[in-house]
């Protein structure tokens, strides 16, 4: 057996072991949300709606964990943590900076279709909008601003090795439980040749009085220099709970992409999130 194939035999038996625990671990934590109860409810509700909200005065730091399959020759697979602590800053009465970091930490094979595997940081994706504390006469929440592209990866194929940037903004409106809304950026590289790329993330969130949420989003990318989209539609269940005084919020979910410039028939994602809250 060569290199190759044991490698392979070695990822595929991990990736089996992680779904096994993934199960697991998803079973246990729902457990733990159903017996563990906010101090009080209606307080809990309206941190879950907040969450639903990524311009909300609430300091956030959720580790969202994300496991890609299907990519490549149709064999490669990826398991990617994004770190993507969101804080908002009271600039006056009137108006909030929020900022929002994603760092993500890959580990992959054959995701390029090389039988090739990549470890380590990928490039973070630093967002700010200038945001009203209060909603527009008709309800709109809104924020504008910066998104700047750092290429912090350590990995020439995590990353794209060069800074970029460009404008992002975000709009939403909360009625009752639901929260419907739309999140956007587009990003080009600063040499003007390696990132012009259009992300697009239309949201709705449904909340119960129990701090249930129910969540159903698009992060589609279209890159503008191969004209090809890339379309993951993802679905997912949140629950927020207090465990020992601190307020978290606990998510599974699954995705499929619609539309893959770079994967084939069988693209599939699953995603953990496990979200402190702070509220201010």
């Amino acid at each position: 057996m060569n290199y190759l194939k044991l490698h392979k035999l070695v990822m595929l038996v991990r990736i089996a072991m992680f779904r096994q625990i993934f199960v697991v671990f998803i079973i246990s934590l729902v457990l733990m949300a159903t017996n563990s109860g906010v101090a009080q409810a209606e307080t809990a509700e309206e941190l879950a709606k907040k969450l639903s909200n990524p311009i909300a005065s609430l300091i956030s730091v959720p580790f969202q964990f994300n496991y890609d399959s299907g990519f490549g020759t149709g064999e490669g697979e990826k398991a990617t943590l994004n770190i993507q602590p969101v804080v908002p800053i009271s600039l006056n009465d009137e108006w909030n900076l929020i900022s929002r970091t994603i760092l993500p930490v890959t580990k992959q094979y054959n995701f390029l279709g090389n039988s090739e595997s990549q470890y380590g940081l990928g490039d973070t994706v630093q967002s700010l909008w200038l945001s009203p504390k209060e909603p527009t006469s008709g309800g709109i929440i809104w924020g504008l601003g910066p998104v700047i592209y750092i290429p912090t990866a350590t990995n020439s194929k995590l990353g794209a090795d060069t800074w970029g940037g460009g404008p992002t903004a975000i709009a939403l409106t909360q009625s009752g439980p639901w929260t419907i809304g739309a999140l956007a950026n587009h990003i080009w590289s600063f040499d003007g040749h390696d990132i012009n790329s259009t992300f697009l993330q239309p949201f709705v969130n449904y909340t119960t009085p129990d701090a249930w949420t129910y969540s159903v989003n698009t992060e589609s990318t279209y890159n503008w220099n191969t004209e090809e989209w890339s379309v993951p539609i993802n679905a997912s269940i949140s629950k927020l709970v207090n465990i020992a005084g601190q307020n978290l919020s606990i998510s599974g979910g699954i995705g499929y992409y619609a539309n893959s410039a770079t994967g084939g028939a069988d693209d599939w994602r699953a995603r953990f999130v496990v979200t402190f809250l702070f509220p201010k």
